[in-house]
């Protein structure tokens, strides 16, 4: 836990002055993010899997733990290997990781395309390079993980419309790779910020992104998170 606390002090009134924000999209200077153009219906049939890479996995977690049509979030790691997912090990930078967030959703309630939007809307900066906010390092690169071929052509076009849009006011640097294995995280990470809502890091960093995605995206936004017990796939 000590890099998380490490910057608290000395970043305290950055972050609360730009906690939350996604690029240009700031409190005082929102950026609406326009619906996919490519938005297709899943393959197959039934609940879908996405996996989100963006800094902190708690924010993530905590981002699309509040979306409707969500049955399920897990913190854990994905672009290494098993025998290096483990906390202790990623936090080292050096095992291929990113902190990740597996997402268990009905397509029926959200798409994946609205999915991504809330991804880059409000769960991280997508124009910040191996960092996020006071978190540095390879491990806190933005990735969207495909586990399908459509998945990695519906993310790929977005954010090329996103860039001929301009919506950021820098180059998004979000990687596009295919997912080789999630693996869930420590049973402490799991529902950190809905546990630790007092916790500085989560007050600065995190609950406002929860706040933003309930003022800027209403529609996909529930009031409490759904906690379901079903079987990791």
């Amino acid at each position: 836990m000590v890099r998380r606390w490490f910057a608290l002090v000395p970043l305290a009134a950055a972050m609360l002055a730009g906690c939350g924000a996604s690029g240009s999209a700031q409190a005082d200077s929102v950026v609406r993010l326009p619906e996919p153009r490519l938005d297709p219906a899943p393959a197959q049939p039934g609940e879908q899997v996405a996996v989100f890479a963006g800094g902190c996995f708690w924010g993530v977690e905590a981002v699309f733990d509040h979306v409707r049509g969500v049955r399920k979030a897990w913190a854990g790691y994905a672009g290494g290997s098993a025998d290096t997912a483990s906390y202790d090990r990623v936090s080292d930078g050096d095992t291929g990781h990113a902190e990740s967030v597996k997402v268990l959703y009905d397509p029926r309630q959200v798409s994946y395309g609205q999915l991504l939007k809330v991804f880059f809307s409000v769960a991280l900066d997508p124009t910040q390079l191996d960092r996020q906010g006071p978190d540095v390092g390879s491990q806190y690169r933005s990735v969207v993980f495909y586990a399908t071929p459509q998945q990695q052509q519906v993310a790929k076009a977005y954010i090329s419309q996103l860039a001929v849009a301009h919506a950021f006011d820098a180059p998004i640097v979000t990687q596009v790779a295919p997912l080789r294995g999630f693996y869930v995280a420590e049973a402490y990470h799991q529902n950190y910020a809905a546990l630790h809502p007092d916790n500085p890091y989560i007050v600065y960093n995190d609950a406002p992104k929860v706040v933003h995605l309930k003022q800027w995206l209403p529609a996909l936004y529930r009031p409490q998170t759904q906690v379901v017990e079903v079987q990791l796939h």
